[in-house]
Formats: structure tokens, C-alpha cells, sequence
């Protein structure tokens, strides 16, 4: 076979480990997945409703155009339908954009660390990849400027940012987005956009009126609690949206989805809810934090980087016995950190529990070498 290259370098996407393979590797009757920033709190009891009342049939496709998705959506945010495009997920339309763009001879400028997919599909499509590094847990939007040329075809921007939870403030992003040329694509990716209360943030659906270069990515599987459905949607200029509109593939959004995500979003009530919950239990982290000393970015997500001055892995392996699924910071860039995502309060007492124990165990063994 003649496979491209490319990819020959790469490895299939790794998600976390699921709850039922804990529990049969380590025989543990009870686990607690805080690895995959879902929503512990689940979905809208209004999801529930909408699924039973309006079962879609098995046997006939999806609506192609998302009519009532769409519909809704447009209604929401007070944009046109032709405005919006719908994915399998926000890393379906991610896939979609660097498709349209990305090609040999073209690059493309990103943070490193961030979402991996990003630089995923860029070598998938054989693309020169630029990668600044985060300065202080943040974009360094100066030097991702710098490297733009005019070969440069899309930028991407992950506020708040995975895996920090850090954040790009509204005057930081203007002045980046007054500077980047018009033929360079600004991908401004806000999967964890409900998260956020930082005062200094911007309404980027009205930054797209402003720059017919910028697109925003959000999705319905985080604080909606949609993530096994998988919907994800971006705002943009018209103009981009039919542009990409040939690269999406046809029925890509199911029609549980569809259903489920038109609920999600009428049910504001709910997300106002989980967003406090996240608050309070952000707090959780960071007084253990600063119980324990250990450094950590303070976020504007569901979960915290918390670096626990030892290798990640051995702490996720520690944690992982005790029932507890977090991810390890090695494969995302921190070595000797853990990403954990904002769980119940009782779950959050929970794995801080076994980590202090983990650091304690730590602290015995260092002391003992010397």
C-alpha cells in the first residue's frame, strides 16, 4: 500500500481509560473518571424528555442541513443560518478546516501545548507546522504573529486552553487579530466557552463581525453534557462557511444528536448551574494547592494542571488503583503534572485525597534516600 508519509509518524488519537477497563484490570468496584473534562453532573433532564418524545427513526438518515439545530443555534447566538456549520464533534469541523486549508507547501501557526488535533491533521494533510511555545501557561500571540508569512493559512487559537485552562484576554486578542493578515485564517477555539467568568474575556461571535477572517469552534460536549453524542458547530463569515461547507462530509451530525443539542441549549438554567458547581469546585483544587505548595494555572474550565513535582505518570498510575482516572501531563506536555477534571464535591474530596496521599508517600521516600 502507499500510504502518505505522514502517516507513518503518527499514532491513532489516545483517550482516557474507560471506567469498565479500570475496574476489571484492578478490580476496583467503584470509579471515578475525572480524565476527559466531561460534565459530572451529566445533561439537562430536558435532553432526556426531548429523546423520548421525539425519537428519530434508525432506519432514516439524519437531517443534512440541521434544520432545527441550525434554527435554534442562530436564534441563540442572534446570527444567520448560513453562518454555522455543524460537526460530529468541534474536532470533526477542526478536521474539516485544516482539510480546506492545509496542504503541502502551505503552514500553519499554533501553540504548543494545546489540543493535539491541531497539529494532527496538519501533518495528516502534509503542512509545515509552526509551534510556539506557551508563555506562562498562555499564547504568545507576539511570537505566533511573528511566524505568520505568507504561506501561513490558518492560526489556531485555544481559549481557554487545553490542557492549561488558561485564556486569551479581549485586548490581547484584538490587538493579535488587528495585525494577522486577511488571507490567514483565524480559528479561535472556545470548547470550554460556558467555563468561563474571567471579567477581561471577549464576545467573540461579535469579533466575527469584526473579522471576516475568524472562526469559532464550541461544542455540546462539555458543560452540556453531550459528549457520547457528539456535536460541535462554528460561527463564522458566511463566506467562510460555504467555502467549508464542501468538506463536510453529508448527515455528519446524527439525529439523537441534533435532538439531544436543541434541548441542551434551552435548558440555560442547567448550564448556569453546572458553571457555579465548576466554581466552587475549582476552589477545592487550589486550597489544596496552596495546602500542598504545588503550582497550578488557575482556569477557566472544567479542570486544573496541577504540577505535582514528580513523574505524572507515576502519580496517574497511583491515583488509577485507587480508583481515580485522571491524565498523566507527560503525553500533553508537563511532565511532572496531572490534568484532572472538576468532578462533584464529594468526587473532588475524593481523588484530592489519594493525591495528598500519593504526595505524602513522595515526601516519605525523598526523605528517606537522604
Amino acid at each position: 500500500m502507499r500510504w502518505k508519509k505522514q502517516l507513518l509518524t503518527l499514532t491513532p488519537y489516545q483517550p482516557g481509560k474507560s471506567i469498565e477497563s479500570v475496574k476489571k484490570q484492578y478490580k476496583l468496584d467503584q470509579i471515578v473518571k475525572l480524565a476527559s473534562n466531561e460534565n459530572p453532573f451529566g445533561c439537562s433532564t430536558k435532553v432526556l424528555s426531548a429523546l423520548q418524545s421525539q425519537q428519530p427513526g434508525f432506519a432514516i438518515y439524519p437531517d443534512g442541513y440541521m434544520t432545527s439545530l441550525r434554527e435554534s443555534v442562530a436564534s441563540f447566538l442572534k446570527v444567520n443560518l448560513d453562518e454555522l456549520i455543524f460537526g460530529n464533534g468541534s474536532d470533526n469541523i477542526i478536521q474539516i478546516i485544516s482539510r480546506s486549508l492545509l496542504h503541502p507547501g502551505a503552514n500553519t501557526v499554533m501553540a504548543t501545548p494545546s489540543f493535539s488535533q491541531y497539529k494532527h491533521n496538519a501533518v495528516i494533510e502534509g503542512a509545515e507546522i509552526r509551534e510556539m511555545p506557551l508563555l506562562d501557561g498562555q499564547h504568545d500571540l507576539e511570537k505566533m504573529y511573528a511566524a505568520i508569512d505568507d504561506h501561513t493559512n490558518v492560526v489556531w487559537v485555544c481559549s481557554p486552553n487545553n490542557p492549561t485552562g488558561t485564556y486569551v484576554s479581549k485586548n490581547k486578542l484584538i490587538t493579535f487579530l488587528d495585525k494577522v493578515p486577511s488571507h490567514v485564517l483565524v480559528v479561535l477555539d472556545e470548547a470550554y466557552y460556558e467555563y468561563v467568568f474571567a471579567d477581561d474575556y471577549y464576545d467573540s461571535i461579535e469579533l466575527t463581525r469584526t473579522y471576516p477572517n475568524l472562526i469559532v469552534l464550541r461544542t455540546f460536549s462539555k458543560i452540556y453534557g453531550l459528549a457520547s453524542l457528539r456535536v460541535g458547530y462554528g460561527v463564522a463569515n458566511r463566506s467562510i462557511i460555504q467555502a467549508l461547507e464542501p468538506a463536510r462530509e453529508p448527515f455528519n451530525v446524527n439525529s439523537f444528536g441534533q435532538v439531544a443539542a436543541q434541548a441542551a441549549l434551552s435548558d440555560q438554567e442547567f448550564v448556569q448551574a453546572c458553571k457555579e458547581k465548576n466554581r466552587q469546585g475549582l476552589t477545592q483544587f487550589y486550597d489544596f494547592c496552596e495546602r500542598h505548595n504545588l503550582e497550578f494555572y488557575p482556569s477557566q474550565t472544567n479542570f486544573v494542571l496541577i504540577d505535582i513535582n514528580a513523574d505524572a505518570n507515576q502519580g496517574f498510575q497511583y491515583l488509577l488503583e485507587k480508583g481515580y482516572i485522571v491524565r498523566s501531563g507527560k503525553a500533553l506536555g508537563f511532565p511532572t503534572s496531572l490534568r484532572i477534571t472538576v468532578g462533584s464535591s464529594d468526587q473532588n474530596e475524593g481523588v484530592l485525597n489519594a493525591l495528598g496521599e500519593f504526595l505524602t508517600k513522595q515526601n516519605t521516600e525523598k526523605l528517606s534516600k537522604n
